[in-house]
C-alpha cells in the first residue's frame, strides 16, 4: 500500500498506474476514524475498479464549531493498518494548502437548495464546505468513480448535484447504510458516546422505524413524529433536534399534517443529540 501526502507524488503514482492499459481508479473520500462502513466502501470500490485510493482528511470548511473540529476523532496509524489489511492500492493524506490554495474557506457552487434545508438549516455553510473539499479531492485523484455512504442521505444529494455541474464524473455510488447489531448507523462520531449515551443511541433507528410503520398505517407525518420523540425521549441521554420527512430525489418537506398516499416517495432523515454529539441517520419512510 502507498501512502501519499502531496500532489506531485499522488499525481506521479496514478500516471505510473495508467501506463499501458487504462485502469480504473475508485476513490473512497474519508475524514479517517475509519469503521466498518468505511470498509464497506472500500470493499464495494475494490469490485468495480482496478485500483482504489482512500483519502483521510478532516475538512475544517465544513465544520460550524471549532470545538467539533477540534474534538473530530483522529486515528490515521489505525485506520492505515486497516486500509492495508484490506489490500488498499492508496491512502491519500492531502496537504490542506494545496486542497485551498487560496486560503481556508469554502466556494460557491450551486447546489440547488440542496444545501439549504435540514442539515443545511442546522449547519448554515456545511455542505457547500463539502462541495469545496470533494470538488478539490476529485480533481487531484481524477477518479472513474467515487463511493459514499447513504448514512449520509442529503451528503450524497449534495455531491450529485456537484457532479452534475462538473459534467457527470466521476459516477457516485451510493453504499447502503451499515449498522451496529443493535441497530445503530455506523458513524466515527460514535467514538465520541459515553456508555450511557452509547447504550441508548440504539432508539434512533428504532424510532424511525416506529415512525416509518405510523405512517404506512395511516398517521399523518406530525403524528409520526410524536411517535419517533416519545420513544427517543424514554432515554434522558437523548434529544430529538429534527425528524424531517422529505422527497427522496428533491429533498423537499412533504406536508405534516397530510396523509400520505401509497404513491408517494416519502424519507425520514433524523438527527439526534446526545450531549455534545449530534448523531444522524435516515430512513425510508415509504
Amino acid at each position: 500500500m502507498e501512502i501519499v501526502s502531496s500532489q506531485a507524488a499522488l499525481r506521479n503514482m496514478l500516471a505510473r498506474w495508467k501506463q499501458g492499459d487504462s485502469v480504473s481508479v475508485g476513490f473512497v473520500p474519508t475524514m479517517g476514524a475509519l469503521h466498518d462502513g468505511h470498509l464497506a466502501l472500500v470493499r464495494a470500490a475494490q469490485v468495480d475498479n482496478v485500483r482504489v485510493v482512500v483519502s483521510i482528511f478532516v475538512n475544517p470548511t465544513q465544520f460550524n464549531s471549532p470545538h467539533d473540529f477540534a474534538s473530530y476523532p483522529r486515528t490515521s496509524d489505525a485506520d492505515c493498518a486497516v486500509l492495508e489489511s484490506l489490500g488498499t492500492d492508496a491512502v491519500y493524506f492531502p496537504v490542506a494548502e494545496e486542497l485551498y490554495p487560496r486560503g481556508m474557506q469554502s466556494a460557491h457552487f450551486n447546489l440547488a437548495g440542496l444545501d439549504t434545508r435540514m442539515e443545511g438549516a442546522a449547519r448554515p455553510g456545511h455542505f457547500q464546505g463539502v462541495a469545496t473539499v470533494v470538488d478539490a479531492l476529485f480533481e487531484h485523484v481524477k477518479p472513474d468513480r467515487a463511493y459514499f455512504g447513504a448514512k449520509d442521505f442529503q451528503q450524497v444529494a449534495v455531491i450529485r448535484q456537484l457532479v452534475a455541474l462538473r459534467g457527470g464524473l466521476p459516477h457516485v455510488v451510493a453504499c447502503a447504510t451499515v449498522r451496529e447489531p443493535d441497530g445503530l448507523a455506523m458513524s466515527s462520531r460514535n467514538l465520541l458516546l459515553t456508555p450511557a449515551q452509547r447504550a441508548a443511541a440504539p432508539r434512533i433507528y428504532a424510532g424511525l422505524r416506529l415512525a416509518a410503520a405510523a405512517l404506512r398505517a395511516g398517521a399523518t407525518p406530525a403524528a409520526a413524529r410524536l411517535q419517533f420523540a416519545s420513544h427517543v425521549h424514554q432515554s434522558p441521554e437523548l434529544e430529538v433536534e429534527y425528524l424531517d420527512l422529505a422527497h427522496p430525489l428533491t429533498l423537499e418537506l412533504l406536508p405534516d399534517q397530510q396523509v400520505l398516499s401509497a404513491e408517494t416517495s416519502a424519507h425520514y432523515f433524523a438527527v439526534v443529540r446526545a450531549g455534545n454529539v449530534r448523531l444522524i441517520d435516515n430512513f425510508p419512510a415509504e
